[in-house]
This record gives structure tokens, sequence and C-alpha cells, in this order.
């Protein structure tokens, strides 16, 4: 089982309320995630515990230089950005590099999988 992990409890609530359902990452992540794949979302910290907030299902992966990015993209990632230069800033912390806009980009969108009780 693979997971989709967010190092920020910031997330939590977006992540439950439907608000972000995509997350972008720095490079090409096609040979790690694929569409129709199960994956546990965690948000935790790298050698740390780890929440599982839900499992989810790929429902694409997009791979593009991030000047491509659209506004639909910027929103799925994270609601409370609306610029380029929001994500370019974020993800330059998050990966402690100067990310540009040459940089590529995936693009994970994901839906969260509802289990129901059996109807044995």
């Amino acid at each position: 089982m693979f997971a989709l992990n967010f190092y920020s409890p910031l997330f939590v609530d977006q992540l439950r309320k439907g608000r972000k359902t995509a997350t972008i990452r720095l490079g090409d992540k096609t040979g790690k995630y694929r569409q129709g794949q199960l994956v546990w979302v965690t948000v935790g910290h790298r050698y740390g515990p780890r929440q599982k907030i839900f499992t989810a299902i790929i429902d694409s992966v997009d791979v593009k230089p991030i000047r491509e990015l659209t506004q639909r993209d910027i929103e799925r990632d994270n609601p409370e950005f609306r610029l380029v230069e929001d994500t370019i800033h974020f993800l330059s912390h998050i990966y402690s590099r100067e990310v540009t806009l040459d940089d590529a980009v995936s693009i994970i969108h994901f839906s969260e999988v509802v289990e129901f009780p059996s109807l044995k």
C-alpha cells in the first residue's frame, strides 16, 4: 500500500471536508502513482507517527512544468492559493530548494473511498 503523506496538520480539515482533492509534487511521479491505485492519505512528519485520514483512489496523475499549472490545479491542491507564485513559494519551502517556473511537477488527483458496512 502506498501513501500520499502531508506534513502539515493544517491540511487535515481540508482533506476531511473534500476541499483538497489533489496534491502537487515536484518531479515526475508517474512511476510511483497510477490511475486506479489505492493509497492511504496520511498526515505526519517523516520518520514519525502518521495519522491515516482516509483511503483514496488515484483519479489521474498529470505532469507539466509549473508555468502551465491552471488556477483549478492550484486550488485543488490548496484552496487558499490562487497564483502560481503561491505554489512556487510553498514547494520551495517544502523541498528546501529554489523552485522555478520550468520545474516539472506532478498533479496527483485523488478521491476518498467511502467504505460502507456490509449489507449481509
